[in-house]
């Protein structure tokens, strides 16, 4: 019989980078939040491991074993000595590379589908063990809650989630991707400060992303798209990530869609509200 899950898009309420580690890599401090909607993961029992991919976006993922997707089967199934298969079926909605976790997201939505599929006794945080080493978004995409990231993203605290549920959010890319590795490249390495504890709504609003400057010079359209949301006065207006994914998040459904009138079709965009 088949099953399903929601890979909820990721969104960086605020992004603070803070050094840059000797590995190469960065310390950052992030505020993560979720959509309610986002690619959808369709599992069944089979003999074998197989993945297919639809969607709108389905044809820029390659459906082998490097697929996150695959990557993630192959994991758990090795870790816990599974001997059945899965027939896995992605549907591709969110853009690929652009700041909102998709990969991530379909790894997490995976991980999730095929322990009710396959019987596994894992908790969220053995999940995010076995996966973290596949991407840093990985954790924060299992728990699919809003929380406080530290260290690459992976060290996570959950957060009170009532300042932030139910909000009305529009998110919005120019369909241009942007290189994450040449974004970090471009940090001049000056920390601007910590993210504020405590309420995440208040922190989100006094925060900012160090990144955005940064993809906005690689990809100008980044700016205009901030112009055109910041138009109709959301509650919050920022990029998640590394780019180009831009979002805003408003009070009621109906600013949202004014909002929505005004952006160039060319654009994509995706009206949903955080988890």
């Amino acid at each position: 019989m088949d099953q399903s899950e929601v890979a909820f898009a990721k969104i960086n309420l605020a992004l603070h980078v803070r050094r840059r580690r000797d590995d190469g890599y960065h310390e950052i401090e992030t505020l993560f939040s979720f959509a309610q909607d986002g690619d959808i993961l369709h599992a069944s029992l089979s003999e074998t491991l197989s993945l297919a991919i639809e969607g709108p976006f389905g044809h820029l993922l390659e459906a082998d074993d490097n697929n996150l997707v695959m990557q993630t089967a192959l994991r758990l199934k090795s870790r816990f000595g599974v001997k059945q298969g899965a027939k896995l079926r992605l549907d591709k909605r969110l853009p690929v590379a652009s700041g909102i976790g998709g990969g991530s997201a379909d790894a997490a939505a995976t991980a999730r589908l095929l322990c009710r599929l396959w019987g596994l006794n894992a908790t969220e945080q053995e999940l995010s063990d076995i996966l973290a080493l596949l991407g840093a978004d990985i954790p924060a995409c299992i728990f699919s809650r809003p929380s406080f990231g530290t260290g690459t993203g992976t060290l996570l605290e959950l957060l009170d989630d009532s300042p932030i549920t139910a909000r009305h959010l529009l998110l919005v890319n120019p369909l241009q991707s942007v290189s994450t590795a040449a974004i970090f490249k471009a940090w001049d390495g000056v920390d601007g400060g910590p993210l504020a504890s405590g309420n995440i709504w208040e922190a989100a609003l006094n925060g900012r992303n160090d990144l955005e400057p940064l993809a906005a010079a690689i990809c100008p359209a980044i700016t205009e798209i901030l112009d055109r949301l910041s138009q109709a006065s959301p509650a919050l207006v920022r990029m998640s990530g590394s780019g180009a994914t831009c979002f805003a998040l408003f009070d009621d459904a109906a600013a949202l869609e004014v909002s929505r009138a005004t952006l160039d079709p060319q654009w994509w965009s995706m009206a949903s509200m955080l988890r």
